[in-house]
């Protein structure tokens, strides 16, 4: 099986157990080292994660992939809050961060550009609005967003 394959199968098992928990799935990044593997869970919540949160999904999570022995060597099981810059992946994410700053790479250029920073006007199940600097807008449909995350304002 491919590391992305696995990774979507272990983002499947863990992340209804993690729901359960009141807790939101942001992301999971699984590498190879060697003989072994990392995998990485980010989780997140309205209130924000503590420690206590984060030793609770760890020790869910763990269990799961034992019974289960998704992973077929050895691994370290990490899990974290995904930071001030967090990822955002889904629809939702972008719903619930509306009105912040967010950095968007797309895969094709929107005007000659492929990297963006701006508020998050709007966010709809197919697009989203950014302001930019200058009293520009730019409509960016999900479908090419390759990677995207809240920017850390200082």
């Amino acid at each position: 099986m491919r590391i992305e394959e696995l990774q979507d199968a272990v983002t499947r098992l863990i992340e209804p157990v993690i729901q359960d928990l009141g807790i939101e799935l942001v992301d999971i990044a699984l590498k190879k080292m060697g003989g072994k593997a990392l995998l990485r869970v980010y989780i997140d919540s309205e209130t924000g994660v503590t420690i206590d949160d984060c030793e609770q999904v760890s020790r869910e999570v763990e269990t799961i992939l034992d019974v289960e022995d998704l992973i077929p060597c050895s691994y370290v099981l990490e899990v974290s809050s995904p930071g001030l810059d967090r990822p955002l992946k889904k629809p939702e994410d972008f719903v619930r961060f509306k009105g912040h700053m967010i950095r968007v790479v797309t895969r094709e250029p929107i005007g000659k550009q492929t990297f963006f920073i701006g508020s998050l006007a709007e966010a709809t199940d197919s697009n989203i609005v950014l302001h930019l600097p200058k009293d520009r807008e730019v409509n960016i449909t999900y479908d090419i967003i390759s990677s995207a995350r809240l920017e850390v304002e200082v």
